[in-house]
């Protein structure tokens, strides 16, 4: 127990560490989660409560951006919370059979997302840019499907409700960030609290690696600007796709 509790601790840090840089934190503590020998779904639920100081931490740090967003706030963040829990809702219905081979995939998607970041953003910034239409009312609707699978998986979340949210929002890229971040906050908290009660979420575990974001986020924060974001991103997209191959294999 305690060397398992040693490896989640330091695979927390390396989590927070870069998902305070360039995100994908999930493709490092979830796969660890499961080397350790937890069954997948518990993984992915003690995976899912263990994060979460690190996406309040991020919500925070961009609150600035998020003023003025109120009307926004209220048509995403219910629809965040909704998805978050009929996603966790799905999950625990997945067997861990099932959800073992699904597992490959679902890394590879993740890997596959966190790999295309910068051209997401590159067209929003274009689609921004050229748009004078608002679709701002359907936006409850983008932003719940990006959270239903944010609620069953959380690797590459960001990515999705960046692209769902630029899809019906015209604003900046840095306001829509901070949007996405406090939607990726709302569903990660929604699918964690009803989680808790589901007897899947392995406490001390998950107490240690919580303790281990928060001070991987503290670390990233302080070499943010000394370390190019797209290096460490590559490097785990490439450690995501490694990861999936393994599991394909197996």
């Amino acid at each position: 127990m305690p060397l398992q509790l040693l490896l989640g601790a330091r695979a927390a840090i390396a989590a927070g560490l870069v998902n305070a840089l360039a995100g994908g934190g999930t493709l490092i503590t979830f796969p660890m989660l499961v080397f350790l020998g937890i069954p997948p779904v518990s993984a992915n639920v003690t995976n899912t409560v263990a994060l979460c100081p690190g996406y309040f931490g991020g919500t925070l740090a961009q609150r600035a951006d998020l003023r003025g967003q109120e009307k926004r706030l209220w048509l995403v963040v219910p629809a965040g919370i909704v998805g978050g829990i009929l996603g966790g809702f799905l999950l625990l219905q997945t067997g861990e059979k099932l959800f073992g081979q699904l597992i490959p995939y679902l890394i590879l998607l993740a890997s596959i997302l966190l790999a295309v970041q910068d051209s997401v953003r590159a067209w929003l910034t274009r689609r921004l840019g050229e748009s004078h239409y608002t679709l701002e009312s359907w936006t409850w609707l983008t932003t719940g499907l990006a959270s239903i699978y944010g609620g069953y998986f959380g690797a590459g979340l960001g990515v999705m409700l960046l692209s769902a949210l630029g899809l019906t929002v015209n604003d900046s890229l840095t306001r829509l960030n901070a949007l996405k971040q406090a939607v990726s906050f709302v569903v990660n908290v929604a699918a964690a609290v009803f989680f808790l009660f589901s007897g899947k979420v392995e406490w001390t575990v998950a107490g240690v690696m919580a303790v281990g974001a928060l001070v991987g986020g503290v670390i990233g924060g302080k070499f943010a600007g000394r370390i190019k974001p797209s290096t460490l991103r590559w490097t785990v997209v490439l450690f995501g796709i490694v990861i999936s191959i393994v599991y394909f294999i197996r």
